[in-house]
């Protein structure tokens, strides 16, 4: 019950934020504000978020969770470029299905530097957490070979890249076809794992 109480407060300042983020822009909207709107006080606030950049980052931060645990359900006879491919279509998929909002919340992350670093710093987060399982599912060592971080890697560069590509076409260009041409690109390099 304690739990479902917490998502729910954290649920309504994330839907604060990022309303009046989009309406008035970042540097425009200040915590006070956020807490005012969601309904709670600003130590309230700082209970469940650190910074007004992570009440936004927060909105895509479940995804590096989603990630390894898609990237370890995948059969492991498959080829690591078909594994991460789906991988990152599932969190991609997920943008898409909620275009309109997420739309928004990408776009604000990807062109506002302060969140924009942040998020990268998430991704970090998410490639160590997929090298991990790589290294895993494969039998390397992930302190000593290369392949489990530049796999993950160059497979966070390709949901990046889509990322940047959907938003930059205000949603209008499909994510599975750039997902499809992101991974046909990087696919031979992914596959050469020894």
């Amino acid at each position: 019950m304690a739990q479902r109480k917490r998502q729910l407060v954290s649920n309504e300042l994330s839907e604060a934020a990022l309303q009046l983020l989009a309406l008035k822009g970042f540097e425009a909207v200040t915590i006070d504000e956020i807490a005012a709107t969601a309904g709670v006080s600003k130590r309230t606030f700082f209970r469940y978020f650190a910074s007004k950049e992570d009440v936004v980052v927060q909105f895509l931060a479940d995804m590096g969770t989603g990630m390894r645990a898609t990237l370890a359900s995948r059969p492991i006879e498959e080829q690591p470029s078909v594994a991460l491919q789906h991988t990152v279509w599932v969190s991609m998929a997920a943008c898409a299905d909620h275009s309109d909002r997420t739309l928004r919340v990408v776009q604000l992350i990807l062109r506002t530097p302060a969140l924009r670093a942040r998020f990268l710093e998430r991704q970090d987060q998410w490639r160590d957490d997929l090298a991990a399982e790589l290294a895993q599912r494969l039998g390397l060592g992930p302190d000593t070979d290369l392949y489990p971080q530049l796999a993950a890697g160059m497979a966070l560069t390709a949901f990046d890249t889509v990322l940047q590509r959907w938003s930059g076409s205000d949603g209008a260009e499909d994510p599975a076809e750039l997902t499809d041409r992101a991974f046909a690109t990087i696919a031979p390099a992914l596959d050469a794992v020894e």
